[in-house]
């Protein structure tokens, strides 16, 4: 009755009685998935995707080519996509070595992340179908080539929803705009409150990093009155206008926007953290946002991505030139951020069940690039598509495991080859998914993350 009676008003004084009494769910609750249950046993609850702009060096990093010393100075042969533009096969001079009980082995570059070898899961075997970055980007974040489709955290967002309906389930933390920009987060055709929220780490002060956490002048109490209200008044604007679904994704913004007021300027704060622990983590805008990283995935955000940018948004993993000077600089950072990450989760048990995944967009070639001045001393490195590494940790993978294999020069993936495809449907899996039964209905047609392609990579699961 109070529902219907004066077009629904009188229902507005009990709205946030029964909200606190657990009686009313709120129709723009954000942690609500589209999943009615999971399709398989779910081995991770969330993830965090660690994402080195520019794409690191594979044979430079965890796939060692002794080969390349003996070939130095070679051309490549056969058709290259890009021809070479340099003086041919270059070795790297980083030591490579074996670590852990299980023998994983990696570059010198890597001496925190050395005492993790035994939680990573090294897939050596990846590939993808284009060596340039926006592509690249594209295809490693939404499995498509063109800014078409929603990315992968709008994909969990939308099956699994939020473990917090105070905080959003998909965030994206970045110091900088990366290449592509919002295409990386974006929900696309999914309905909008699974778009990521980007999060702008350049300054992690409280304050700076996320705009009007507190109102001017209303308390909470009298904010939910006014929001309340305003809820009511937008349902019967909707329903003037068939049900319009840019207005409901509004609505569930505002929802979402209130509801962080009460729990984001804590979760957001590192400064919370000890001194010791910001420490750890390094003090650089990728070691602190991966410190935040941590502090979102203990309160039930979903899907985390942390970019490895610069704050201008370059891709400092773009090494065409001083690639061994760029790479030793690079991975110490990420080294160090990376090892305390996984160290940190694991020493509160979050380890277990959450997937954190370490990539680029694509590799490095095995041979050299040089710049106009042909200097050696400077060579770089160019895109390289057809081999590359990404790491796994956590979250239902095997640890202390290396997977598939590359030719002895690095130059294409041949043994237990990886596609993103195969990437992105064994992350599904991880997380309770069958990645051909999550779909989306639009524009006549059932979409899904992998498209027509993907198969799960079951020898990395334990």
């Amino acid at each position: 009755m109070l529902s219907k009676a004066g077009t629904g008003f009188g229902m507005l004084g009990l709205a946030g009685t029964l909200q606190g009494m657990g009686l009313l769910n709120r129709e723009t609750q954000a942690s609500q998935g589209n999943l009615e249950q999971l399709h398989v046993p779910a081995k991770a609850k969330r993830v965090i995707f660690l994402f080195m702009n520019g794409a690191p060096s594979h044979v430079d990093t965890f796939d060692p080519k002794p080969a390349l010393a003996k070939h130095e100075g070679e051309q490549p042969s056969g058709k290259l996509y890009r021809p070479s533009k340099g003086s041919g096969y270059m070795p790297s001079p980083f030591r490579f070595a074996p670590h852990g009980e299980s023998g994983v082995v990696m570059s010198e570059l890597f001496p925190h992340m050395a005492q993790c070898a035994d939680d990573l899961c090294v897939i050596r075997s990846m590939h993808t179908d284009v060596p340039n970055h926006e592509p690249g980007l594209l295809m490693m974040h939404c499995g498509n080539l063109q800014p078409i489709r929603p990315c992968l955290g709008s994909w969990m967002s939308y099956g699994l929803g939020s473990e917090n309906e105070n905080l959003p389930s998909f965030v994206a933390l970045s110091p900088g705009r990366p290449v592509v920009g919002p295409q990386l987060w974006s929900s696309s055709f999914l309905p909008g409150e699974h778009q990521g929220v980007a999060v702008d780490t350049n300054d992690l002060d409280i304050e700076k990093l996320i705009s009007n956490l507190k109102h001017p002048t209303l308390s909470r109490p009298q904010q939910r009155q006014q929001l309340d209200l305003l809820l009511k008044l937008n349902r019967l604007h909707i329903k003037q206008r068939q049900n319009d679904a840019l207005l409901d994704e509004q609505i569930k913004a505002m929802e979402l926007a209130y509801q962080m007021q009460s729990e984001a300027s804590e979760a957001f704060d590192v400064s919370l953290e000890s001194k010791e622990m910001q420490e750890m983590y390094g003090e650089t805008p990728f070691g602190q946002s991966c410190l935040l990283a941590r502090r979102l995935c203990e309160r039930g955000v979903r899907y985390i991505q942390v970019y490895y940018v610069t704050k201008s948004g370059k891709q400092p993993w773009d090494t065409h030139s001083n690639n061994n000077e760029q790479h030793r600089k690079l991975c110490a950072d990420s080294d160090k951020a990376t090892a305390a990450l996984l160290s940190d989760l694991k020493s509160r048990g979050l380890l277990e069940d959450t997937l954190v995944v370490w990539t680029g967009e694509f590799g490095r070639t095995p041979y050299s690039q040089l710049d106009k001045k042909k200097d050696p001393k400077k060579a770089g490195r160019d895109h390289h598509h057809t081999a590359f590494t990404t790491l796994l940790a956590g979250g239902g993978v095997k640890g202390g495991l290396t997977y598939g294999a590359t030719d002895e020069l690095g130059m294409v993936s041949v043994e237990n080859r990886v596609h993103v495809h195969d990437l992105h449907a064994t992350m599904l899996r991880l997380m309770g998914i069958n990645h051909e039964q999550l779909t989306y209905r639009y524009s006549g047609r059932d979409f899904r993350l992998t498209d027509v392609h993907g198969k799960v990579v079951e020898e990395i699961i334990a």
